[in-house]
């Protein structure tokens, strides 16, 4: 869609996360998080960094997207977020007024074959200039940096002034949520989030950063504030999961007592003997413990306590303080491999693999979704 943008191959990385908690990572997806079962829109939350104005046209978009593509499924403004943090770092260096008009307007480069922004591909003018200022050639428009052409296609007019804008923050909003829910796209789904972003950016690289900034929204909206949603045994179990964020990921560390040191080694090489802390399993051992709720060591083994939530009822089906597993057969508890500890919100803490640190992250975050469990 936007023709001057360089493209790349994405390599795709695995790595595993503990004993009996292997983790193959796929890029860092955000999950639809829940309204309601049926769309799974996030309107919630906030990001270091994006304007107030601009938040607000995204979270306006969430809402305003029902109406427009009543078919789609897990909109949510951390989507939007990534795609314009990408395509104009949410209008950085330009004014949005209260109507959410951006001055001055924000322009691509003139698509006319000079490898300018990485096109070289000539794309004559469709608007006589009165979008991108270029009679003669096009240019991207907006803050998500659309083709006249296509924002004429798929244009919606979001603050009911009657003029269709891309120069406008609720109408370019709009108009990037619509155009990415397509035809009725689920965007809990991890390869249709992905087919989304690329249909707006045929590049590998350019799916690549947008989901990275989905993910740090996704992080830096969820965490403590998440916790509100838990009473009682389970708001015990998370707070004292989250208490350990920071903590570093130790190949087969934790218990009941806390981080300790792990065992050798992970597929990756990590030696937990050298490194005092947690892997997935250990985090809801300890957490659990916590509670007065003893757990088996392993995610396998977890995965067979309490009441199974399988993977076809989504993540809509967990409440705060479930377990939260991925394996390779969702329906059989040996292929376990990993498991977090559901906070709300399409949100889990989590320990991820070695490397890393304990977190909060999107439930989403991880391949191979195989349900949760009740405990509590």
């Amino acid at each position: 869609m936007k023709a001057w943008k360089k493209a790349s191959l994405l390599g795709v990385l695995l790595v595993v996360c503990a004993v009996s908690c292997v983790a193959p990572m796929n890029s860092m997806i955000s999950a639809a998080t829940t309204m309601s079962e049926d769309q799974g829109e996030d309107v919630g939350g906030s990001a270091p960094g994006i304007p107030e104005r601009m938040l607000a046209a995204y979270k306006n978009a969430v809402v305003a997207v029902r109406d427009v593509a009543p078919r789609c499924r897990g909109m949510r403004w951390q989507i939007l977020a990534g795609i314009a943090r990408i395509e104009s770092n949410h209008a950085g260096g330009h004014s949005i007024g209260a109507t959410g008009d951006i001055s001055p307007h924000i322009l691509g480069p003139a698509l006319n074959g000079s490898g300018v922004g990485g096109n070289t591909s000539v794309f004559p003018d469709t608007d006589d200039g009165a979008w991108d200022g270029d009679p003669v050639y096009e240019r991207a428009v907006g803050p998500f940096q659309f083709l006249p052409q296509t924002f004429r296609g798929y244009g919606e007019d979001a603050n009911g002034d009657g003029v269709i804008d891309p120069h406008n923050a609720d109408d370019a909003a709009l108009t990037a949520a619509s155009y990415l829910c397509g035809e009725g796209r689920n965007l809990k789904d991890e390869a249709q989030l992905k087919r989304a972003i690329f249909v707006y950016n045929h590049s590998d690289a350019y799916v690549a950063d947008v989901l990275s900034w989905i993910h740090r929204y996704d992080e830096a909206s969820a965490g403590a504030g998440e916790i509100g949603q838990a009473t009682g045994t389970a708001r015990t179990v998370l707070s004292a999961a989250l208490a350990q964020k920071g903590i570093a990921y130790s190949w087969g560390g934790g218990n009941a007592k806390g981080p300790s040191r792990g065992v050798c080694c992970s597929p990756g090489g990590q030696d937990g003997r050298t490194v005092i802390g947690f892997d997935c399993s250990g985090l809801t051992l300890y957490a659990f413990g916590r509670a007065g709720v003893r757990l088996p060591r392993t995610a396998a083994e977890q995965a067979g306590v309490g009441r199974r939530i399988p993977a076809s009822a989504g993540v809509g089906a967990l409440e705060p303080g479930d377990l939260v597993f991925y394996g390779y057969v969702p329906t059989r508890n040996s292929t376990i491999h990993h498991v977090g500890i559901y906070l709300g919100n399409g949100q889990m803490i989590n320990a991820p693999k070695p490397g890393t640190r304990v977190r909060v992250e999107s439930v989403s975050s991880m391949a191979d979704y195989a349900g949760g469990a009740r405990i509590l």
